[in-house]
């Protein structure tokens, strides 16, 4: 039996999907995918790159994830550091695990990210 992983979810606040796009698909460089119209009317939105899917859906009360994170694996690491700290988003290095490049950074609602580059050691 084959599994892949389809999609994850994290919460944000009512009204937050124009920072949502400008963090995700501006930042980021994620594209946004149509909401099914039986769900569209939830609002929060969904975004796409290569095999990543993320969804962003309306939680309220809303709660940042501040542990909990989905981890992006990309190929220019500096560069989206650079495009996020120029926005505003603050990144946090992290050398922990000996030959990963990595940093977290929290979404425009406090969620947790983490962007590394290349595959981490399992």
């Amino acid at each position: 039996m084959t599994w892949t992983l389809d999609h994850i979810q994290l919460a944000i606040p009512s009204g937050g999907e124009a920072a949502a796009r400008a963090f995700w698909i501006g930042l980021i460089g994620m594209t946004e995918v149509p909401k099914p119209a039986a769900i569209a009317g939830r609002g929060g939105l969904w975004v796409t790159r290569g095999a990543i899917n993320l969804h962003l859906g309306v939680e309220t009360p809303f709660s940042p994830a501040r542990k909990a994170h989905p981890c992006l694996s990309v190929d220019d690491l500096d560069g989206i550091a650079s495009a996020l700290t120029a926005a505003g988003h603050p990144v946090d290095w992290d050398d922990k695990i000996e030959g990963v490049r990595r940093f977290f950074v929290a979404d425009p609602f406090g969620n947790r990210i983490e962007i590394m580059q290349g595959p981490a050691p399992l």
